[in-house]
């Protein structure tokens, strides 16, 4: 029997290439394939089935690409009008060599979510795995906002059903193979934890020790971002994203070249936040390098051809792949020599501010700093904040910077420093004069032993 689990960092996706014999199954492909082909190659397999656990809405699914390269057949739930593939039903079985799959509806966090169950015929018919997609993670189970929050209740009952009534019964010791891990915007706080079993979450996971009641509760009180590129990849997975083939070639642009047409592009600077503020390209997005497939998709648009800059053009493919995996097939080339051509050329250099706490809390008290709090909400409230502070997430800010004046210093802070350079980039994208990041963000404030407020306690 082969399990092979391939991880995509940054959307903290997991798919899988399962197989036995001469045939295999690819669960959940993303979008840049070679590897499940380098897999079944070194297995001898040949990839026959692909099987889409639910239509996905943080990554675009490598389903037509992959069936494009091997013939295979597409498979997804049957409750959604895809314009792809074919449905499946609950108690399908599919064969591959001594390997089956067995299909369960397990709707919840979508409605045509499907779970697969893994069993070896050559030894037992008992269940070896299931393969639960979103329904349940390690620690947490899938969100369940996607359908507006008059039906969250609803919802979120669906998707208890189908896990204590599909997914628990399986038995005890079935190990448990989601969608995603830690760090996913599909769950609420997943665990680090390679791998995990239906006991295991049943008596560990918070959500799996409530009633019904008690988990719908939950759920309707929990508050999810939706970033606008969601809208995009669940039209791709709809009707089956353009099939690309190979990789897009990247350009090498030279500083001259992209000085001349600078407009035209979207700049993605991924370099660290204390590279970006002493010296920018103007009008980037700074993005650090591992932070690109998290928060690219709140900012850049699928329209204009997207430059990237690190400091000496360092793995560019890398970035292209990230990228490509959230649909942005509009990515063209980079800087030749990275940052340090352009300063080189000695072209013209936005530069933003960047202090240590100490700094900031020397300058509080006298009203001319504002300081924007650009974490999300959990970690204000767990975490504190500082008094006065005005809290808007790093993703909506863009929509926000109406209500900030151009004539006071906004100095940026987030958890560690990095969301707080994206932060820094766009403000000083629109035009405000007085931008600063501060270093280390709230770690280095509480570190340093500076007073904090929780909800409830602002004046």
């Amino acid at each position: 029997m082969i399990i092979e689990r391939v991880i995509s960092p940054g959307i903290a996706h997991f798919s899988y290439l399962v197989g036995s014999g001469k045939t295999a199954a690819v669960i959940d492909p993303r979008r840049d394939v070679d590897i499940y082909l380098d897999y079944a190659a070194r297995h001898g397999v040949s990839i026959t089935h692909i099987f889409e656990t639910h239509r996905n809405e943080d990554y675009v699914i490598g389903s037509t690409e992959l069936a494009t390269l091997t013939g295979a057949r597409i498979m997804h739930g049957h409750n959604f009008p895809f314009s792809y593939g074919e449905p499946v039903y609950e108690g399908d079985t599919f064969s591959f060599g001594n390997v089956t799959l067995s299909v369960l509806d397990t709707p919840g966090h979508t409605l045509e979510s499907i779970s697969l169950v893994l069993r070896d015929t050559a030894v037992s018919g008992i269940p070896i795995a299931v393969f639960t997609g979103d329904a349940v993670f390690a620690g947490d189970t899938g969100r369940t906002d996607f359908y507006g929050s008059d039906k969250t209740a609803e919802v979120s009952g669906i998707l208890f059903d189908s896990i204590h009534e599909k997914i628990l019964p399986l038995g005890e010791n079935v190990i448990l193979f989601p969608a995603h891990g830690a760090g996913s915007v599909c769950g609420t706080v997943i665990k680090d934890h390679p791998f995990t079993t239906t006991g295991y979450e049943r008596r560990t996971s918070p959500d799996l020790q409530l009633d019904r009641q008690g988990f719908i509760s939950r759920k309707t009180q929990q508050n999810h971002y939706y970033p606008p590129y969601f809208k995009k990849m669940e039209e791709f997975n709809q009707r089956g994203a353009p099939v690309l083939k190979r990789l897009p070639f990247l350009t090498a642009f030279s500083p001259q070249e992209l000085a001349s047409s600078l407009e035209s592009y979207q700049i993605l600077d991924i370099r660290s936040p204390t590279s970006f503020a002493s010296g920018h390209i103007p009008g980037s997005f700074s993005i650090w390098r591992d932070g690109v497939a998290s928060f690219s998709g709140w900012f850049l648009d699928y329209e204009r051809p997207v430059l990237i800059v690190d400091d000496w053009s360092q793995y560019p493919d890398e970035i292209l792949r990230t990228l490509i995996r959230i649909g942005y097939d509009n990515v063209k080339g980079y800087i030749a020599g990275g940052f340090n051509a352009w300063s080189r050329a000695g072209l013209p250099t936005g530069v933003t501010g960047a202090w240590p706490v100490q700094q900031l809390h020397h300058h509080l008290g006298g009203g001319e700093i504002l300081v924007l709090d650009v974490r999300d909400a959990a970690n204000r409230r767990l975490a504190g904040a500082i008094e006065g502070s005005m809290p808007v997430y790093v993703g909506e800010l863009p929509g926000r910077t109406g209500l900030l004046s151009h004539d006071r210093h906004l100095a940026c802070i987030c958890d560690t420093g990095f969301k707080g350079s994206i932060a820094a980039s766009i403000l000083a994208r629109e035009g405000f004069p007085y931008v600063t990041n501060i270093l280390g963000g709230m770690a280095a404030w509480l570190m340093a032993g500076y007073p904090v407020i929780y909800p409830g306690e602002e004046k």
